[in-house]
């Protein structure tokens, strides 16, 4: 007997089992899924996961980050004196190192999930608006915390290898933690603006030249500003203008914003910003602008995305 089949009736709908296997395992919620977002991310930071090309970047940054480490060991262990500090760690090689690592692996974090289009399938979970950045730039300052602290953590060791002497051990203890807090200042900052920059192009290489541009350019513009009111000082007449003009040709990038307040809240090795002085001040004004209006258009930008 044959039995023969019509379309189904209209408004009527029709049920497909294509044979996946309905989940029936506990339901974590939204704490777990800003952690796995969270590991997940700072995962991608350094390329674990995936192929070795994503790797290149991660392993020469934090190869060139930790070989001032190694060079100051060996120099202390042939009797000389300690060559590279805490607090400034190569300061020249630092600010370049940063500006490939956040330009290059900023965009992995979020400019993918843009081109993807993912982003409705996050927030069609019990994840907040704000989640998704909070997670994403958690791990962030987690990734440039590794890549900032761990050489500053083998040159204590390699100091204190080498020490002779309870004194000379806790002098490069004192030493190393306000190195520690300076490292964070960075990590916390430049991850902020980093991810703000890529948040905004769904395609990695616009996102990276933004990011590369910005830092690069307004460190330049800095080292310039501060050339030009050294340079021009006795000309115009005044070395109080010149001497004011240096301290605050800091303030228009983030690499010197960060080097200014170090000096405000204490440094003493010499930086490229000249010490601020009673300036001071504007530099810990403008590291607090700068977070906040990086994180408040992170956050900003997240509110709307992905809402179709």
């Amino acid at each position: 007997m044959t039995t023969q089949s019509g379309p189904p009736a209209a408004g009527a709908g029709v049920i497909h089992d294509i044979g996946y296997r309905h989940y029936q395992g506990p339901r974590l919620g939204r704490a777990a899924i800003i952690r796995a977002l969270g590991w997940h991310s700072l995962r991608s930071a350094f390329g674990i996961g995936r192929g070795a090309k994503a790797k290149i970047i991660p392993v020469i940054a934090f190869t060139l980050m930790c070989l001032p480490a190694v060079v100051n060991t060996v120099a202390i262990a042939r009797g000389g004196g300690q060559i590279v500090y805490y607090d400034t760690y190569v300061f020249q090689l630092r600010v370049l190192v940063m500006i490939v690592f956040v330009a290059a692996q900023a965009p992995e974090l979020v400019s993918r999930d843009l081109r993807s289009h993912v982003l409705p399938l996050y927030f069609s979970r019990p994840l907040h608006r704000l989640d998704y950045p909070l997670a994403k730039l958690g791990a962030f300052i987690l990734a440039c915390l590794a890549l900032l602290e761990i050489p500053l953590l083998l040159l204590y060791l390699g100091s204190v290898s080498q020490a002779h002497g309870g004194a000379a051990i806790w002098h490069q203890t004192r030493a190393l933690i306000p190195g520690l807090l300076v490292g964070l200042a960075w990590a916390v900052l430049l991850a902020a603006i980093g991810l703000m920059l890529a948040s905004f192009s769904a395609r990695r290489a616009y996102a990276t030249g933004s990011i590369a541009i910005c830092f690069f350019l307004s460190w330049a513009l800095a080292g310039l500003l501060h050339g030009v009111a050294t340079g021009r000082g006795p000309v115009t007449g005044g070395a109080g203008m010149a001497d004011a003009g240096a301290r605050l040709s800091g303030l228009v990038s983030p690499f010197t914003v960060l080097d200014g307040l170090r000096q405000w809240l204490g440094g003493t090795s010499p930086g490229p910003v000249p010490p601020p002085g009673g300036y001071g001040p504007l530099y810990g004004v403008m590291f607090v602008l700068l977070l906040a209006a990086a994180a408040g258009a992170l956050a900003a930008r997240y509110r709307k995305a992905g809402i179709a």
